[in-house]
């Protein structure tokens, strides 16, 4: 694969990006749920701010309904190890969707990790969720694997994606 220029994707409605920090973690958390993502929960995710390693953010609304209600829209929980960013969830709530939000979120964790070094970006995909595909399809994924029974709860495989990023260019 070849280095991938980084593009910097912005929401489309009022929401900002900034760094995940322990208030946001319940709010994370539901969305985790909402979401049905792999389960981490509030303990992980706190354990995971501590890391340096750790690349996390959240996207809070800035006006409109999700404004005044909610504090977090979404959220992206990535890990950098031996070069490579690992993106371990992703996830926006479903009011907020289809805004760009999830592109913009792991636009910017994929950012910080060509800044630090890291020369590629790999996650997981349940087989069965084909907008999430195509969105990380059209932020430079491509399929590279199939990991058969990974996710629990329902059972299901899941492709393994990555993309080349710029390692520190």
């Amino acid at each position: 694969m070849s280095s991938v220029e980084l593009v910097r994707v912005e929401p489309s409605a009022d929401f900002s990006i900034a760094q995940m920090t322990e208030h946001d973690l319940l709010e994370v958390v539901e969305i985790e749920e909402t979401c049905g993502l792999s389960r981490w929960g509030w303990d992980s995710y706190r354990a995971e701010l501590d890391r340096p390693e750790a690349v996390t953010f959240v996207a809070r609304p800035g006006r409109g309904e999700l404004a005044g209600a909610r504090t977090v829209a979404g959220f992206v929980a990535a890990r950098l190890n031996a070069g490579e960013l690992h993106v371990n969830n992703i996830g926006v709530r479903p009011e907020a969707r289809r805004q760009g939000l999830g592109a913009a979120l792991l636009g910017l964790a994929l950012e910080r990790a060509g800044r630090e070094g890291a020369t590629r970006a790999v996650l997981e995909v349940r087989v069965s969720n084909l907008p999430a595909q195509r969105l990380y399809a059209a932020l430079g994924f491509e399929v590279v694997g199939e990991r058969r029974n990974y996710y629990r709860d329902p059972p299901e495989a899941a492709l393994v994606m990555a993309r080349p990023l710029g390692g520190g260019s």
